[in-house]
């Protein structure tokens, strides 16, 4: 079925094969009454032609990695012309590797965060609490993804915002006792918020993380309170996780989630999917499809070796196939359905130019 005839809420990704939905999508952002002027201009020059070559998900391949473009090309290029008139947001990227890469978005979001809580629920997180978000809000979309997630499980979402990049770039010019200064900083507002207020879900940066548990008076205002945590933005150390589950917050539960403004959210699944692993994470399939490849060649790699992450984000709001992400992981397994990867024990990728790598805070 065509998603041109189709509207935002009446599309239910769940109901079409991986097949089906990519043969929709690229109908979708290739045919002149509904593709984004972005994808329509470079249709000519690709060399074949997507509505009849690409049929499966190794096809996609043939597209070139578009996502530098995203830095600077218009916003109003990367909005389908069937989806004028429908309100979009603009989120840009954490910046890791250079200027930022932007994003359009309109609905495609909003069912994956319904799945995210379903797992969510898996893991026995709470429902009817408050949550706390410490972690960069605009122009990020991970702020306003928290807030919906708070609102669906009934609860409402206090914020800490602070900028990454202000912190990478302290980090970049030496000035680390500046950037441990700014997140004392930010900690000194969180200790705020719960000094007065109910909260039963907090989400959290790794390092922002570690610091939060070095404070005794935050840490044990939150201990006993916190019915869910989620640790987002960052790699963190098996040993460091071990410590968060069993000896800062033991009976809460804690859940990874994975993934930036291109790729959308990875939840962590529930441990007895994949035990030899302590976190393996799921994109929200088939809308955003992660494999595992080889840099050097750009195979993908047997279940249990560690390659790069190469992402296709198939939605209606927005197409973007064969992006080479920043992140090195180990391909976990396959989903049940054979799309895509699981992933697990993420760390920062190293690009062969040298190109410098500052995770920071987020």
């Amino acid at each position: 079925m065509s998603l041109a005839a189709r509207s935002p809420l009446e599309e239910e990704i769940g109901s079409l094969s991986a097949e089906e939905h990519l043969r929709a999508v690229l109908e979708w952002h290739f045919d002149e009454r509904t593709g984004s002027p972005f994808w329509l201009r470079r249709k000519a020059g690709l060399g074949f032609d997507p509505l009849r070559d690409i049929t499966g998900l190794a096809d996609l391949r043939r597209f070139p990695d578009v996502s530098a473009e995203l830095r600077t090309v218009p916003v109003d290029d990367l909005i389908p012309a069937g989806a004028k008139g429908r309100p979009f947001g603009v989120y840009e990227s954490g910046g890791t590797l250079g200027a930022p890469k932007r994003i359009v978005e309109s609905s495609s979001r909003a069912r994956s965060l319904s799945w995210v809580n379903t797992v969510l629920t898996d893991h026995g997180f709470p429902q009817g609490v408050h949550w706390l978000h410490i972690g960069p809000t605009g122009p990020h979309i991970v702020g306003r993804s928290m807030r919906s997630l708070a609102e669906m499980r009934g609860g409402v979402c206090f914020t800490v915002d602070f900028d990454p990049r202000w912190v990478k770039r302290l980090i970049a010019a030496g000035r680390r006792d500046e950037a441990d200064a700014y997140v004392q900083h930010v900690l000194d507002q969180a200790e705020l918020i719960v000094a007065g207020q109910q909260v039963g879900v907090l989400f959290i940066t790794p390092p922002v993380l570690e610091a939060l548990c070095a404070r005794p008076a935050l840490h044990e205002r939150l201990t006993g309170r916190l019915g869910g945590l989620i640790w987002s933005g960052t790699s963190i150390s098996a040993g460091t996780l071990r410590l968060v589950e069993e000896e800062y917050f033991p009976g809460t539960a804690v859940v990874g989630l994975y993934g930036n403004s291109l790729m959308g959210i990875a939840p962590q699944l529930p441990r007895d999917r994949y035990p030899a692993h302590r976190c393996v994470f799921r994109t929200h399939q088939p809308q955003s499809v992660v494999e595992v490849v080889d840099p050097a060649t750009g195979d993908r790699v047997p279940v249990g070796k560690r390659g790069r992450v190469l992402v296709h984000l198939l939605s209606q709001d927005m197409f973007l196939p064969n992006v080479a992400e920043r992140d090195s992981v180990v391909r976990a397994g396959t989903p049940e359905g054979g799309h895509g990867d699981d992933v697990a024990d993420i760390r920062p990728f190293t690009p062969t130019d040298g190109a410098a790598v500052i995770e920071g805070v987020y």
